[in-house]
């Protein structure tokens, strides 16, 4: 199907070998659409990897980056910096929750992600309680790829056979079918499971050892799954009851998924950082932030001497002037068309409708969504566990669609300007993929 020399990129979570004997390849993408090299227009409801919020092909956001490539394409950002990363830093503080003004930039969730844990740690040195070194986790959660997320990643295949810190404790995943089966939006049961495994872990450890929590607000590739009724409201009284930092790994949730800019907004809970990437520029250029409360910043440097860096960490390509361009004409795009909170409003009412609507199909045990997210759940009968998603997922690709398969959770995130047609054409094709694969 394509003239490419297959071999000599080294791709990312794939199968090497069996993608060079069946490459899936896109040429082109404009909305909701990628295309196939045959022509083949595919609706992507996963946009992309959970990033491209304001659909792909903006025209606005190409002409930002071009003309900014010819005004100043980088400077240094060690002691240096460009108009675009303060104006971006400013913008982006409107959208906020409270207390919350500091922006320290990364190339990606996973780059913030282990920059968090930095700062939370550098935190507590700082204020005397280098003690409290050790941090929560949970069950089913992902936090990127580098040393500091893999070890905090409740996702066993993507953490064993890799170094990790050894001070890393969990709670248990959220994901509970047999009490929360096709819930629309927040379901009912699992706060008192968390509670209980907190004050465990505080138990044993003690609070003095344990420097922060870092969860994602909504699971997102360990399923698609919301957080029950307090859940995250009984999370912040326990770390505030104990001294413990609150970091929402933002990553998947930020930029409007939810029906708010942030999760934080919608679920009213403010957390001290929260990370950010993927739909921070609409998935165009590689960038990722870290948003910090503006106390924890001000008792970092005033607990540092005033003849250093108050942080010795940072990336080359942090806050560059091109993904800074690209992320302010992203924000136009998001402000401009409400896209914040639409899926909040009638098109996340439409989506959650589409979605249930598939509770007839053979073999699911479960459908949940919020915002604009969605998974679909199946039992795969006499399949070997987690072998039935790939099925459906291959199945969806030769049918027009792409989604997601989390073992046997298909999972949706469609960019923000998805249409109630589109919303349609989704449920038409992925009701014709599954029933090719088991009626």
């Amino acid at each position: 199907m394509t003239d490419l020399n297959l071999k000599n990129w080294w791709m990312p979570f794939t199968n090497v070998r069996a993608f060079q004997e069946n490459p899936r390849i896109f040429t082109r993408a404009e909305g909701c659409f990628l295309y196939r090299e045959d022509g083949l227009p595919i609706l992507d409801i996963t946009a992309g990897l959970w990033c491209c919020n304001i659909g792909h092909g903006r025209k606005s956001v190409a002409d930002a980056v071009h003309a900014q490539l010819m005004q100043i394409d980088f400077a240094p950002p060690f002691q240096f910096g460009t108009p675009p990363a303060f104006q971006f830093a400013q913008r982006l503080m409107k959208h906020t929750p409270p207390g919350i003004n500091r922006a320290f930039f990364t190339n990606s969730g996973s780059e913030a992600v282990d920059t968090a844990l930095k700062i939370a740690h550098l935190y507590q040195q700082t204020r005397g309680k280098g003690g409290k070194s050790r941090f929560i986790s949970r069950q089913q959660g992902y936090h990127g790829v580098n040393i500091g997320g893999t070890s905090m990643q409740g996702l066993p295949t993507n953490r064993q056979g890799f170094p990790v810190l050894e001070q890393v404790d969990f709670l248990p995943g959220m994901l509970d079918i047999e009490a929360n089966a096709f819930t629309r939006g927040t379901p009912a049961h699992g706060t008192e499971i968390m509670t209980e495994a907190f004050e465990a872990i505080i138990a044993l450890r003690g609070a003095e050892q344990i420097c922060a929590v870092m969860i994602e607000p909504i699971s997102g590739a360990g399923g698609m799954v919301p957080p029950p009724v307090g859940y995250l409201k009984r999370l912040r009284e326990l770390c505030d009851q104990h001294d413990i930092l609150l970091i929402f790994d933002e990553v998947i949730t930020g930029f409007g998924r939810t029906g708010s800019a942030f999760a934080a907004t919608e679920y009213d809970v403010v957390p001290d950082l929260m990370t950010c990437a993927k739909g921070i520029n609409g998935g165009t250029v590689p960038m990722g932030a870290v948003l910090v409360k503006d106390a924890i910043q001000e008792s970092i440097f005033s607990n540092t001497p005033t003849n250093v860096p108050e942080f010795f960490h940072g990336n080359t390509y942090a806050g560059t002037p091109v993904a800074s361009a690209a992320a302010l004409a992203a924000l136009d795009v998001y402000e401009q068309e409400g896209l914040f909170t639409r899926a909040g409003g009638e098109t996340g009412k439409y989506w959650e409708d589409a979605l249930h609507s598939l509770k007839d199909l053979p073999q699911v045990i479960d459908i949940r969504n919020y915002g604009l997210l969605g998974a679909v759940s199946f039992d795969p009968g006499d399949l070997p566990a987690k072998s039935l998603g790939p099925k459906i997922h291959q199945s969806c690709l030769d049918n027009g669609l792409l989604c997601r398969a989390v073992g046997d959770h298909m999972v949706m995130s469609p960019p923000l300007t998805i249409s109630h047609q589109e919303i349609d054409l989704f449920v038409d094709r992925f009701r014709v993929a599954v029933g090719k694969v088991l009626d």
